[in-house]
C-alpha cells in the first residue's frame, strides 16, 4: 500500500475545509509566511520549537573527505550545516499510538 504525501497545496487545502470562514488565498499565504519565517530563522542559525509538534535546528557538518562511489576516487566534500527535526513527545505518543 503506497502513502501519499501531504504537499503545501493539500495542506492549503484542508485548512480552508476546516475553517470555511478563512477563504483560501487568505490561508496560503499565512502557510507562506509560516514557512518563510521557519526558513530565515535556521538561516539565523536558531531554533524553532513548537510545543507539542517537535524543534528544527541545524546540524553543522565539518569539511571530510568522500569518495566517488563510482571510481572510489577520493573528493574533498564542503562543510555544511543541514536542517534537522526532532518530534515532540506529544507528536511521537500519537504517531505510534496510530501506527500500532
Amino acid at each position: 500500500m503506497t502513502k501519499e504525501a501531504l504537499n503545501k497545496s493539500d495542506l492549503i487545502q484542508r485548512i480552508a475545509l476546516k475553517n470555511p470562514h478563512l477563504a483560501e488565498p487568505l490561508v496560503e499565504e499565512a502557510v507562506k509566511i509560516m514557512i518563510d519565517q521557519m526558513i530565515e530563522t535556521l538561516s539565523n542559525d536558531d531554533r524553532i520549537e513548537i510545543r507539542g509538534f517537535g524543534s528544527f535546528a541545524l546540524h553543522h557538518r565539518e569539511p571530510r573527505v568522500g569518495r566517488n562511489p563510482k571510481t572510489g576516487k577520493a573528493v574533498q566534500v564542503a562543510a555544511k550545516s543541514v536542517p534537522h527535526f526532532k518530534p515532540g513527545k506529544a507528536l511521537r505518543d500519537t504517531v505510534n499510538e496510530i501506527g500500532n
